[in-house]
Formats: C-alpha cells, sequence, structure tokens
C-alpha cells in the first residue's frame, strides 16, 4: 500500500509561513529534549556569549560571536537530522553511515573552532585594551 502525497503547492504564502515556523520550533524543542549536545551547547553558549558580548569592544565583534555561537547551533541541528536519518536506516553498522555520522561531527567541531577563535579574540583585545 502506498502512502498519499502530500500536495504542499496548496500551502503558500502566509500559511507556508506559519507552518514552517511551527516545524522550527517543534526541531528545537524536540533537539532540546531528546539532543544532550545542544542542551551542552546551549548552556555553554549562555556563559560564552554575553560574557563575550560584554567585553566586546565593538558591536561587530558582538555580533560575530553571536553568529559564530548560533553556526554551533544550526550545525548541531544538522547533525543531529543526519544521525537520526541514518539510524532510522537500521541498526547494522556500515561504513558510509558511519562517515555520514563523522562528518557531521567534525562539522560541529569546526564550528566550536569558530566560535571559539572569535571568543578568545575578545578575550585578547580586551585584555589587551585594559594594559
Amino acid at each position: 500500500m502506498t502512502e498519499p502525497v502530500f500536495d504542499k503547492s496548496q500551502i503558500t504564502g502566509i500559511r507556508h509561513l506559519l507552518n514552517a515556523t511551527r516545524y522550527s520550533l517543534q526541531g528545537v524543542k524536540t533537539a532540546f529534549q531528546t539532543e544532550s549536545a545542544f542542551r551542552q551547547e546551549l548552556a555553554a553558549l549562555s556563559i560564552v556569549l554575553p560574557s563575550g558580548i560584554y567585553l566586546a569592544e565593538t558591536a561587530v565583534l558582538a555580533l560575530a560571536l553571536f553568529c559564530a555561537c548560533l553556526l554551533v547551533l544550526v550545525v548541531e541541528l544538522l547533525n543531529s537530522g543526519i544521525e537520526a536519518a541514518i539510524d532510522r536506516i537500521g541498526p547494522e553498522q556500515h561504513e558510509l553511515s558511519k562517515n555520514a555520522k563523522d562528518f557531521g561531527s567534525a562539522a560541529v567541531m569546526f564550528t566550536f573552532f569558530i566560535a571559539g577563535s572569535v571568543w578568545l579574540f575578545i578575550l585578547y583585545a580586551a585584555f589587551k585594551a585594559s594594559n
């Protein structure tokens, strides 16, 4: 038996925007409830972001930190999506499944490097300005 095809062509304009917003918020809620890495990153960002914004000498540096921190969360959500899709395929071990999960994890690691670099630059600039 085939499943009915969902016709998205009829959902446009404000209805599409409202549906997309609802689905996005549901995704954030589910990630918070089920993904410990997402919760841990939110906890870390709740410290890094306010302290970095407070120490930032310019609005541009504060914005750079905000964007880098948001990027960490974005990539974590994408990584969680990859892991969920791979896990749905089945529990058996497969090299391509392992690669997909490892690539997603590596992407998260690189965004940590980006956010950490911005935060360290803000700390360096604040320390240099105070001396």
